[in-house]
């Protein structure tokens, strides 16, 4: 195989959602974002479709009822999520069909907190 086809993060490490051009169809990959999207339609028969968006795009994720399942919790209420699966192509668009799904959402709440430097500093400065 060639360089490129090496060349995108694999799992468990996030490829950018502006990245999923890359991999080939059928490719493992892993994405992570914040939930923006899910829709369980009544014709679907049970499959979710999410919508991921990372600082680089939007991922479409669709959800198989026995991944569901497994991953309830996840799906339901997590804020931001990390799917892995496999890359799907179909006339232009691009989806993955979720394996795995992990609730990263706590990571969120790092995001708010000061870098424990700045927080060290704060402190001397009597802030």
């Amino acid at each position: 195989m060639s360089t490129f086809m090496h060349s995108w993060p694999r799992p468990p490490h996030a490829l950018p959602h502006a990245r999923l051009n890359e991999p080939p169809n059928g490719a493992r990959v892993c994405v992570a974002g914040l939930v923006l999207v899910r829709q369980r339609p009544g014709t679907a028969n049970g499959v979710i479709f999410l919508t991921l968006e990372d600082e680089t795009g939007i991922s479409n994720i669709i959800v198989w009822r026995k991944v569901h399942e497994r991953f309830r919790r996840a799906v339901v209420s997590g804020r931001c999520l990390r799917v892995t699966g496999k890359l799907q192509r179909e006339s232009g668009v691009v989806q993955i069909i979720a394996e795995v799904i992990e609730d990263i959402s706590p990571m969120l709440d790092e995001l708010a907190r000061p870098p424990a430097d700045n927080a060290l500093e704060s402190e001397r400065a009597g802030c």
